[in-house]
C-alpha cells in the first residue's frame, strides 16, 4: 500500500502559529520534503521533531518530485512544507502533488496559516472573494502588461520583494488610478509586522518614510473597483472605437457629442488610452 502526501502549511513568521495537527504531522511522517532544510528543521528544532528532512526548490523540483514519489510508491508518509506559508501557493511542490495524483497516491492538505488569507483579514475590503495574483514579473514592460487584465471587480492580492515593491507601488498607481485604496502588509506576524492602508497615491510616500519599510517580504491588497454607470461604459467604448481611426482630440470631441460627457474629461481619456 502506497504511502500519503501531506500537504503541510507551516508559519508564515511566528512559530508559535503552528497548529497542534501540523506538529503531529511533521511528527509522524518518514520524511519532510522543505524548500529550505535550514528554515524547516528552525521550525522542527523548536517542537523538538527530529524527522529527516530532504529539499525539494524550484531548481531540484523536478528530479526530486520522481524520487520523492518513488518512497510514497513504497509506503513512506511525506509531508511537503515550503518556507513559510501553504506549499505550491507561489512556492514549490505543485509538481509532486500533481505527480502523486496522476500515480493514485492520497494526498492531504493540512490547512494553516497564509500570508495571501492574513493580509485580506488585516485589510478591511468587504468583499466575497479576492484574485490572488502572485509575484508579477520582473520586468517592468511585463508586469505593466500582467497588471493590465488584473481589474475584474474584486480585491486584488499580490506578493512582492523589497527591491521591487516601491516600483509595484508605482505600477499600481498607474494601472488603477491614484484614488484606489491600498493595504500594504509588511513581515507578516513578525517582530516588526506593519500594516497600513492608504490611497494608492500615498502608498510610495508612505514607504520611503522609514528605511525600514523598504524591507521584508510584502503582500499588497488593491481595493476592488467601484461600479461605474452605464453612461461612462458607454462612452469609454465609443471613445475606444473613435480611437481606432483618428487622433485623441478628435476623438473626444465626437464622443463628447455623442454622450453628453465633459470633452476634457474624455481627451484625458483619449491620452491613457493612446499611451
Amino acid at each position: 500500500m502506497s504511502g500519503t502526501l501531506f500537504v503541510v502549511a507551516t508559519p508564515i513568521g511566528n512559530l508559535a502559529d503552528a497548529s497542534a495537527r501540523s506538529l503531529e504531522v511533521l511528527r509522524s511522517a518518514d520524511l519532510v520534503a522543505c524548500e529550505d532544510t535550514r528554515t524547516t528543521r528552525t521550525l522542527l528544532a523548536r517542537y523538538g521533531i527530529e524527522t529527516p528532512t530532504v529539499a525539494l526548490h524550484q531548481h531540484n523540483e523536478r528530479a526530486a518530485s520522481g524520487k520523492l514519489l518513488n518512497l510514497l510508491k513504497e509506503g513512506k508518509n511525506l509531508a511537503l512544507v515550503s518556507d513559510a506559508g501553504t506549499p505550491a501557493l507561489s512556492d514549490p511542490g505543485a509538481l509532486l502533488v500533481e505527480a502523486a495524483h496522476r500515480a493514485g497516491i492520497k494526498v492531504s492538505p493540512v490547512p494553516g496559516p497564509s500570508a495571501a488569507a492574513a493580509a485580506f483579514s488585516a485589510a478591511g475590503f468587504a468583499a466575497d472573494g479576492y484574485l490572488f495574483a502572485g509575484f508579477l514579473p520582473a520586468a517592468k514592460a511585463a508586469r505593466v502588461k500582467a497588471l493590465a487584465g488584473l481589474d475584474i471587480g474584486c480585491p486584488l492580492i499580490l506578493y512582492e520583494a523589497p527591491h521591487r515593491v516601491l516600483e509595484t507601488v508605482q505600477d499600481l498607481a498607474e494601472r488603477f488610478g491614484p484614488e484606489r485604496e491600498l493595504a500594504i502588509a509588511r513581515e507578516l506576524t513578525k517582530k516588526f509586522e506593519e500594516v497600513a492602508r492608504m490611497k494608492l497615491a500615498d502608498a510610495a510616500g508612505w514607504l520611503l518614510a522609514k528605511p525600514e519599510r523598504i524591507q521584508g517580504e510584502f503582500v499588497l491588497v488593491v481595493a476592488r473597483s467601484e461600479p461605474r454607470p452605464s453612461g461612462e461604459i458607454d462612452a469609454e467604448r465609443t471613445l475606444e472605437a473613435l480611437l481606432e481611426v483618428m487622433a485623441p482630440s478628435e476623438a473626444a470631441k465626437i464622443a463628447a457629442r455623442i454622450t453628453g460627457l465633459p470633452r476634457r474629461l474624455l481627451y484625458q481619456k483619449a491620452l491613457q488610452r493612446a499611451k
